[in-house]
């Protein structure tokens, strides 16, 4: 049983460096792991929601206070991504959310592939985009929508676009983690409604633990990392990540 719970813990730690350092996937990355160690699906996405809570709460703070959060940023996408969110995990109860996966992993993939290229072509900016215009909100809604019918894509619905979209990548990823635990806090408050999570314990105390161990170091490589290496890293995640979806939707 201890075993089990230190299994969780390194997979909390992975996905939350994964999540905080690139500003994306948590959830992606911890589904994945848990799956590959045998969890059923269902325990291992309602355990992810539950500990999402914290890890995104402690995540955000770090990012808070190393300056990473842009407040016009998440003004544009916390109170729309709460929205999508909260009709997104409202909805997942009477539809599936594999139906429209295939479709969000084609979208990534292009988007991920459009950040790689803009990584090698585009010249840094002496002055950051400070710019976010109404199409941010409705990015927020649509990535709160996302990631609760998909199980996850908040953060890559949103991160990608607004780094391919030339927004500052350090700045973006703190501003979109600071907006997500107020998404998933929206959302696990309508699953713990309708789901029961007494017998997965295990998983989400693993989870936290390891989440939260790792947020601020993720936080802080976020803030050294130069433009370039970080929007590399984030398409070439983004593009592995969104095949393995599609290849598995569509199996």
């Amino acid at each position: 049983m201890e075993l089990s719970i230190l299994m969780y813990v390194l997979v909390g730690f992975l996905a939350q460096m994964i999540d905080g350092a690139l500003g994306m996937a948590y959830g992606v990355s911890s589904n994945t792991f848990l799956l590959s160690l045998g969890i059923p699906p269902a325990a291992a996405s309602a355990s992810v929601h539950m500990a999402e809570v914290v890890t995104t709460g402690v995540s955000g703070a770090s990012h808070w206070k190393l300056g990473n959060v842009d407040w016009k940023l998440v003004r544009r996408l916390l109170i729309p991504g709460v929205i999508g969110g909260a009709a997104g995990a409202y909805l997942l109860t009477s539809i599936d959310g594999n139906i429209i996966k295939p479709y969000i992993a084609v979208y990534l993939l292009v988007m991920g592939g459009v950040i790689v290229y803009k990584a090698f072509t585009l010249q840094p900016r002496n002055k950051p985009d400070g710019y976010h215009g109404p199409r941010v909100s409705l990015l927020g809604l649509l990535g709160g929508f996302c990631d609760a019918i998909g199980g996850g894509g908040w953060g890559p619905v949103v991160t990608s676009t607004l780094v391919a979209r030339g927004k500052n990548p350090r700045m973006t990823i703190g501003s979109v983690n600071f907006s997500e635990f107020f998404v998933t806090l929206i959302q696990s408050i309508l699953f713990v409604l309708t789901l029961t999570f007494g017998e997965y314990w295990q998983i989400i105390l693993g989870l936290l633990i390891g989440g939260v161990a790792a947020a601020p170091i993720a936080a802080k490589a976020a803030q050294k990392l130069p433009m370039k290496a970080l929007m590399i890293f984030v398409g070439v995640l983004i593009i592995a990540l969104s095949i393995r979806t599609l290849i598995l939707a569509l199996s």
